[in-house]
């Protein structure tokens, strides 16, 4: 599919300050990531690849071709870091992922059999239900 070493090469990283309660600490450390990815300027993706993408994630994508992801579930940078470098190459992964095909099989002849049986079981269960015709 593609090298993952070398996309993660590609990312940009920045850091910036999380939002929400944290107090001091929230205030003075700039532990959120933000993961941005030129797609279109990438050399690890082939043509197909990035039109696939571009498709496939265009509600998630910017006008100028950056894929941007945040993560500041962590207190670490680091940490943060690795789980938007993660999330990003799934999120590529399943983007560029082709379904198989399923191929319809025929239905055995058994099968077909064993349901014809139970209808006539159930035809005749319900015919004993009903009052005799004693004309």
């Amino acid at each position: 599919m593609f090298n993952e070493e070398e996309l993660v090469r590609e990312f940009n990283f920045k850091g910036i300050r999380s939002s929400g309660a944290g107090g001091q600490h929230v205030n003075k450390v700039s532990s959120k990531i933000e993961l941005s990815f030129n797609i279109q300027e990438s050399l690890v993706l082939n043509e197909k690849q990035k039109e696939i993408i571009l498709h496939k994630l265009s509600n998630r994508i910017t006008k100028e071709g950056l894929l941007i992801m945040q993560c500041g579930e962590s207190r670490s940078q680091h940490r943060n870091k690795n789980i938007a470098i993660v999330r990003a190459i799934q999120v590529l992964k399943s983007t560029l992922y082709i379904k198989k095909r399923r191929i319809p099989t025929k239905t055995p002849k058994s099968v077909i059999l064993k349901r014809l049986k139970k209808k006539r079981h159930n035809k005749e269960r319900k015919a004993n239900r009903r009052k005799p015709n004693l004309d």
